[in-house]
């Protein structure tokens, strides 16, 4: 005997959300526990930790997670207007892109890498800190 493949679906649908949903309730959490905030590697304003892609995801450049615990597309790039000014990191350009939008079961995927990278972050501050005493 079979089951409504439609029911099968909308379950496993309803699970993968549930799972987004605490993932982003823990995010959050965790981003509160980083205090303060690192700067991102190479950038000049701003914040976030990096987190790997799941495999597949070519669509998005440098995923961060920022201060608030959501997920940025982090974009940097030269804004050749202000060349002018002969100031170079005037023409310097960055801007975090909220990564809203993704589908549940892609939200997980990359939450729960954000979840190991800033694990391992707290966990090494915790070891730095420890090594300074």
């Amino acid at each position: 005997m079979t089951g409504d493949p439609m029911l099968y679906r909308a379950q496993a649908d309803a699970i993968v959300q549930r799972a987004a949903d605490q993932l982003r309730a823990l995010l959050r959490t965790l981003a509160q526990d980083i205090d303060p905030f690192p700067p991102f590697p190479g950038s000049l304003f701003s914040y976030g930790i990096e987190v790997e892609p799941p495999g597949g995801d070519a669509e998005r450049g440098c995923v961060v997670l920022g201060e608030d615990g959501e997920l940025y597309e982090l974009q940097i790039w030269f804004d050749v207007e202000q060349a002018p000014s002969g100031n170079p990191l005037a023409m310097r350009a960055e801007q975090r892109v909220p990564l809203a939008g993704l589908p549940p079961a892609l939200y997980v995927a990359y939450a729960q890498r954000a979840v190991a990278a800033a694990s391992e972050y707290l966990e090494r501050r915790a070891q730095q800190q420890q090594a300074q005493q």
